[in-house]
């Protein structure tokens, strides 16, 4: 199927290319949220007309990105969960988390889609490098600190399997 792109599309096209993509692709995602519009003659004119207005609205949106990204640039989020002795987290943390974490902690709204995370939610406690992904070319590396907090009955467990139980003996040992 044919199409028109009325914005830039990661893998696709640009603005104004006309591409031809899987049918279901295009009525599916494509046309229903305005992304592209179907490659005929009238809407080819159509677009030559808008082309100007587009451009100039995909450029705003970068703008917009590059900014958002500016305030990003090198933070580090610091997050805190209960963990095990180990250092394994109970339950993990993931975009969910990490995106209130972020509009909490640093007051910059993030959305769940805009988070990459490349070995998927976090387990362990440590550093691990995400990225924010705020549009089709703006791309923000970041730093979450995954710190762990025992509860006093892991801390007990701890302590119990710690120690060597004391093995009982019976007076009938061959």
């Amino acid at each position: 199927m044919d199409v028109i792109l009325l914005e830039k599309i990661e893998n696709v096209g640009g603005i104004g290319d006309q591409v031809s993509v899987k049918p279901g692709f295009a009525r599916n995602f494509l046309l229903p949220q305005g992304k592209a519009t179907l490659a005929t003659a009238a809407n080819v004119a159509k677009f030559e007309a808008q082309r100007a207005d587009l451009e100039a609205k995909a450029q705003a949106e970068v703008g917009q990105a590059q900014a958002r990204a500016a305030k990003l640039e090198g933070q580090t989020l610091t997050l805190t969960a209960n963990a095990g002795p180990e250092g394994k987290l109970f339950g993990s943390i993931g975009t969910i988390d990490i995106a209130a974490a972020c509009e909490e902690k640093l007051g910059i709204a993030v959305e769940r889609a805009e988070i990459r995370l490349p070995e998927g939610p976090l387990r362990v406690i440590g550093e691990h490098a995400i990225e924010l992904h705020l549009h089709t070319d703006v791309n923000v590396p970041m730093t979450i600190v995954v710190e762990g907090i025992m509860s006093e009955s892991t801390i007990q467990d701890a302590v119990v399997s710690d120690e060597s139980p004391a093995e009982e003996q019976s007076g009938d040992a061959p």
